[in-house]
């Protein structure tokens, strides 16, 4: 009898489990979120890399402070105890880019959540509520910017990220990022009005951007939109994303799943208890014929 790993069992559970939840889930946050709510435009041409925003995210979030001295020698992604950091782009000298969550209009990661630990808020942020969390960790596969970082090192792990600092906006405060950016490279405010903004940038100044406002359509949208004069991927985003958001690619497929879908759970939680008790009692009957 071939075994069944925790890992294969997880993964499985991910398609089986995840996809039965995935149809009402997928009703809640999919199609085309609202467009007007908060956004914040990363102009990448006036950032000059002091990464304080980096300082005032870790502050706020109470994270550890960032590291000191010279980070740009490489590409660095965000973790449990960094929410954003700042990357240097490849081959353009001068040019830098936050990374963090990108808050999407219809999150991937919010669709894929059985039981609503990853939210998103009508006002625009994309939350976590640990209290929920099953620690299943579908929101991280389902992420398309693979931004979710999950706590495997504690005792009580929880899913991190950006959470665009939805306190601080519902206390009418400015994210910390925005709050601390020197050059206004971050201007934080309506979506709409801030992709205005960005195509005017754009037409007034031809010659100094990629005609293309990072965020506007990539899966869906998202709240944060990017102005670069270079190639976004140079700058560590995600490149070649569709323009349908997550949620959407699957609503139609399983807008009416078989009933049989909600007993993959059990099902798959009986081979892995089955799978296991079989590991133990062959562990045992070898420490025996050794002993």
């Amino acid at each position: 009898m071939t075994k069944l790993g925790r890992r294969g069992f997880i993964q499985i559970a991910a398609a089986g489990a995840g996809a039965a939840a995935a149809s009402s889930v997928a009703a809640r946050v999919g199609g085309e979120g609202p467009v007007d709510q908060a956004g914040m435009l990363v102009d990448t041409t006036l950032c000059v890399g002091c990464r304080g925003c980096e300082a005032a995210c870790a502050e706020a979030n109470g994270n550890p402070p960032p590291p000191e001295g010279e980070v740009f020698g490489s590409r660095r992604e965000t973790s449990t105890k960094a929410f954003t950091v700042v990357n240097a782009a490849e081959g353009k000298p001068g040019r830098f880019a936050k990374r963090q969550c990108m808050h999407c209009l219809s999150p991937g990661c919010a669709s894929a959540c059985p039981v609503r630990a990853m939210d998103k808020l009508p006002t625009g942020p994309v939350v976590y509520d640990p209290k929920n969390c099953l620690g299943c960790r579908y929101c991280m596969i389902a992420c398309p910017f693979e931004i979710p970082k999950y706590e495997y090192e504690s005792a009580a792990p929880r899913v991190r990220k950006c959470t665009f600092c939805a306190e601080r906006q519902a206390a009418g405060l400015r994210p910390a990022c925005a709050e601390a950016c020197p050059t206004g490279a971050l201007t934080f405010g309506k979506r709409s009005e801030l992709l205005e903004l960005a195509k005017t940038r754009i037409y007034t100044n031809p010659d100094k951007y990629v005609h293309h406002v990072y965020g506007e359509h990539e899966v869906g949208g998202t709240s944060f939109l990017y102005l670069t004069d270079v190639e976004p991927e140079k700058l560590g985003l995600m490149a070649g994303l569709p323009e349908k958001s997550i949620p959407d690619h699957v609503q139609g497929a399983l807008s009416a799943p078989p009933f049989v879908m909600t007993l993959w759970p059990p099902l798959l939680m009986g081979f892995y208890v089955f799978s296991k008790r079989r590991e133990e009692i062959e562990q045992k009957e070898k420490e025996e014929h050794h002993g």
